[in-house]
């Protein structure tokens, strides 16, 4: 743990403050209501005794403990800590730049306090996320069919190893190996949670995850092996569709997705798959429930490990799944990316007709 937790009676007094100080760094577990708030949180004050204070979001959620409403607990720190809304800020404004832990002090940030702030909202530092950025405008170049040199050159990487190593570290090969008459095709995705990696045929999306998912290395190799190594970097239909259909969902115009999806999966995944697909947007269920649903009800833990094998983020739903008790359970994207579509799709709730 980055910030060692004070005793109990300076916690529960910089509660009482609303004190700023420990934002990010202590949070508190309310016994009595099975919900966990930021110190700063506007709630009424409970008593010391129904008081469990943690030092991450992840002890909370293990302890059983589910986000507050009101404080929102998960949610990016990027519009609460000025420093952070600044870098990102630059980062939009120079895109190309080689951006450096000089550049960081020269404006004024500590490197460790940014450094902390960075990995845990977002799982990445600032410089990891300025580097995919500038690999981003690489993939770009090599998607409309450019020359890996000028990728580079456009990406700002001084070094050909350097680009190669990100590009293997990203979809398991450098960008010299990819395929010229693929099977499959990569293509990048921005959205406003981050960028994602599609893969897709000529005719059917394979992948869709976030780049900074720890699996996407692991799933686009079992693509490639499944196209007999046939994987290039393009653009195909179902593509450009996904990418048209997730504009509109980040938008409010609709959370229905039509692009043609290919399910690489066992028969009782694809089971799993599509009964989360059911699950109606601004809504969520258990694990158990979904077991339950498709006639299955010991199969808890399996159902678990069909969510996790998931490689299309979104369109199959896995975000809409919670603990028995209400609270998140793990997710590739990261939990703070979980929270953050389910409030999105609360604007898609089925409304209730009147009676």
């Amino acid at each position: 743990m980055l910030f060692e937790l004070p005793d109990r009676d300076t916690l529960y007094q910089a509660l009482i403050d609303r004190n700023a100080a420990y934002d990010g760094q202590a949070y508190v577990g309310v016994s009595t209501t099975g919900v966990f708030c930021r110190l700063t949180c506007p709630a009424r004050k409970p008593k010391p005794e129904n008081c469990r204070f943690y030092g991450s979001v992840k002890a909370c959620l293990e302890a059983g403990f589910r986000p507050c409403k009101r404080c929102q607990p998960l949610r990016p720190m990027a519009s609460a800590d000025p420093a952070i809304g600044t870098l990102l800020a630059a980062l939009e404004a120079r895109p190309a730049h080689r951006w450096s832990e000089d550049d960081v002090k020269h404006m004024g940030f500590d490197l460790s306090t940014i450094r902390r702030s960075f990995k845990r909202q977002f799982g990445m530092t600032f410089l990891e996320m300025a580097r995919q950025r500038r690999l981003r405008d690489g993939f770009a170049i090599l998607a409309e069919g450019g020359k890996v040199i000028d990728a580079q050159i456009d990406a700002g990487f001084a070094s050909a190893s350097a680009f190669r190593a990100a590009f293997a570290q990203l979809l398991g090969r450098a960008p010299g190996n990819f395929d010229s008459k693929p099977l499959l095709f990569a293509d990048w995705v921005t959205t406003p949670l981050g960028d994602m990696i599609s893969v897709s045929s000529r005719s059917h999306l394979h992948l869709l995850e976030f780049v900074d998912r720890k699996a996407l290395k692991r799933e686009s190799t079992q693509l490639e092996k499944h196209a007999h190594g046939r994987l290039g970097i393009g653009k195909t239909d179902p593509g450009e569709q996904i990418k048209a259909e997730l504009r509109a969902f980040f938008a409010g115009g609709s959370a229905g997705f039509s692009t043609p999806c290919a399910l690489d999966g066992s028969p009782f995944a694809r089971e799993v798959w599509a009964e989360l697909t059911r699950i109606a947007p601004g809504t969520t269920r258990s694990y158990s429930e979904i077991a339950r649903c498709i006639g299955r009800p010991s199969a808890t833990r399996a159902v678990a490990r069909a969510n996790g094998a998931n490689r299309l983020a979104i369109i199959i739903p896995c975000h809409r799944v919670i603990g028995a008790d209400g609270s998140l359970t793990g997710y590739g994207g990261g939990l703070w990316r979980k929270q953050k579509l389910i409030d999105i799709e609360r604007q898609y709730r089925p409304q209730e007709k009147e009676a």
